[in-house]
């Protein structure tokens, strides 16, 4: 079974809602819903997968992925093409690029992602599994 949703707390709800409208289309999810004090996506069509919840953080501090806590998020996509169009969007966005689009052989035949930082400094990887010589997914994706 996936996990049913994350949470994160992020220091502007309103520049991350911006943010992530723009991103989420891009890796297959859509708005669940919105309040003033919160906001969240699922994956399109009904699709199972885990759901994404926003909240404004109660304390103030920075976030880094190097602490005890989350270190990253992974969206997995169809295919290379939407590797490429999350990269770009990222480029767009002044997001600081960790990994610009390729293969990660280390991880298993096929594996083609890009990693940034987004605004709030959580690293985004969008990643397809998808080997295109021999047109399958060890994931079944």
């Amino acid at each position: 079974m996936p996990l049913g949703h994350i949470g994160i707390n992020v220091d502007d709800l309103g520049a991350a809602r911006r943010y992530f409208d723009g991103l989420m289309p891009l890796v297959g999810y859509e708005e669940f819903f919105s309040t003033e004090d919160e906001f969240s996506y699922r994956p399109v069509d009904g699709k199972v997968g885990t759901f994404l919840f926003f909240y404004p953080s109660a304390d103030p501090g920075d976030y880094s992925r190097l602490r005890p806590g989350l270190q990253h998020l992974a969206f997995i996509v169809k295919t290379r093409d939407k590797v490429h169009a999350a990269h770009d969007s990222a480029l767009t966005s002044g997001c600081e690029i960790v990994h610009a689009p390729r293969e990660f052989p280390e991880y298993h035949p096929g594996y083609y992602a890009t990693f940034w930082l987004d605004p709030f400094g959580h690293m985004i990887e969008v990643v397809c599994h998808r080997d295109p010589s021999s047109g399958g997914s060890p994931l079944g994706d």
